[in-house]
């Protein structure tokens, strides 16, 4: 090339774009990804033992070996570690299981709580509760440690394999696999028993979790966060950086706010869920009625408003639709005024079923979404399971003495000031609502 003539410059390749999630295409995408499908499968590990360790599958099979109300309902909180999660999620954040450590960290925990919760089923299979109520309490306190830590590690892998426009997609695919691991762990478990007996469900239920097992061993492990020079911690301070970074990111007074925001958002739902089954009874409704219409059509409600909130969130954002979700879930709980209004009426059972589980999944999407844009990805698991317990403790411990207010009252009144209690709940979304955060919507393609 001759001189003083300047060499033609050659444009530097544009680096690559990241997928975007937002927008119609952006949906379609979201739900169309590999992580949607795992997530699928791993939500059905996780909500397939619940029932058979924690709650109905396992009281009916007390009862049925002739075990006396009470000593079922002492039996029931060895599921405890369900609740208390957050206490041990930070050496899941910290460490490697070393004994799967070739698999990465996630991945690690992950096999070995399914192994542990595939084990946990199978050994009760073998215990004999007419005999002896010990074996089957060991075990269950085993199989509930193992099913809390698959939990929390499934949380926190969701978080970390996308971003966070697509977490609702992902909430939305994790209810679905959630929901039929419960009717299968539920309904599933009972038809079984009852044509095969006790060791046979219970075997069948740990035979099944080889499916969320082999989904995790063909996954990819999450990318290591770019500053994970603060997992270089020592043992103490894998459970206090969890929180301190939670306050220092969001300052007290906000991340104060932020957590009673998260306690109170379900609570209207959570109150009333202890009196649910019994009024349903004293409205007339058969057994037969009740499993038909919230067991069976009410999941499928519930995993249609999961994915009304997947869609929605994606489309238009988490902050809008935190305020739909708190007023639904509130509004909802005044469907059952027709239930009170007409008794034995099936139609009226549709109906509150219908808009109390929609109002449900579409929220649980929602606060999922929200809760998962809070968490710092250095300590996913601990942060994520401390606002999960927060979003449900409050609301368990109200439902304790539901009973007392329905006795003082009557059911019609009960259900009209829980509605009333997502007044709370308005007025801190309210104070929030400058404050949130939300990734910046991307353009609209398609």
């Amino acid at each position: 090339m001759s001189a003083g003539v300047p060499e033609p410059t050659r444009a530097s390749p544009a680096p690559p774009t990241k997928p975007a999630y937002k927008g119609w295409t952006g949906i379609r995408r979201a739900f169309g990804t590999p992580s949607a499908l795992t997530m699928a499968v791993l939500g059905f590990g996780c909500g397939l033992p619940f029932l058979p360790i924690a709650s109905m599958t396992l009281s009916t099979r007390l009862r049925d070996s002739g075990l006396e109300l009470h000593d079922i309902g002492l039996i029931s909180l060895a599921s405890f570690f369900y609740l208390f999660k957050f206490l041990w999620a930070p050496l899941l954040d910290r460490y490697v299981f070393r004994p799967l450590g070739f698999l990465g960290r996630r991945r690690s925990w992950l096999v070995g709580a399914q192994l542990g919760v595939g084990l946990g089923l199978a050994a009760l299979a073998f215990t004999r509760p007419e005999l002896g109520v010990a074996p089957l309490v060991g075990w269950v306190l085993f199989c509930s440690f193992a099913g809390a830590t698959q939990d929390s590690v499934v949380d926190a892998y969701r978080i970390e394999i996308a971003p966070a426009d697509a977490q609702a997609a992902l909430a939305a695919t994790y209810t679905l696999g959630y929901r039929i691991g419960l009717i299968l762990g539920g309904a599933g478990a009972l038809y079984l028993a009852d044509f095969a007996g006790w060791k046979v469900a219970y075997l069948g239920m740990a035979a099944l979790m080889a499916l969320p097992l082999l989904a995790t061993l063909l996954s990819r492990e999450p990318a290591t966060p770019e500053l994970s020079v603060q997992r270089r911690i020592d043992f103490i301070g894998a459970f206090w950086q969890p929180f301190a970074s939670f306050f220092r990111n969001n300052g007290v007074t906000f991340g104060i706010a932020l957590l009673l925001f998260v306690g109170l958002f379900k609570f209207p739902d959570q109150v009333i869920g202890v009196m649910a089954g019994p009024f349903y009874l004293d409205s007339g409704y058969t057994k037969a009625d009740i499993a038909t219409v919230s067991k069976l059509y009410g999941i499928w409600a519930g995993i249609g408003g999961a994915f009304l909130g997947g869609v929605c969130v994606a489309a238009f954002g988490f902050r809008r639709m935190l305020l739909v979700a708190a007023l639904g879930v509130a509004l909802s709980n005044l469907a059952f005024l027709l239930m009170a209004q007409y008794p034995s009426q099936i139609w009226a059972f549709y109906a509150a079923i219908t808009a109390d589980n929609v109002a449900q999944g579409f929220a649980g999407t929602t606060l999922v979404a929200f809760m998962s844009s809070l968490t710092d990805r250095n300590f996913t698991a601990t942060q994520f399971a401390l606002m999960v317990s927060l979003a449900n403790l409050p609301g368990k411990f109200a439902g304790g003495l539901s009973g007392y207010l329905v006795e003082a009252s009557s059911y019609a009144t009960f259900f009209t000031l829980s509605a009333m209690t997502v007044v709370p709940t308005l007025l801190l979304l309210a104070w929030l609502w400058p404050r949130i955060r939300e990734a910046a919507p991307a353009p609209a393609s398609g």
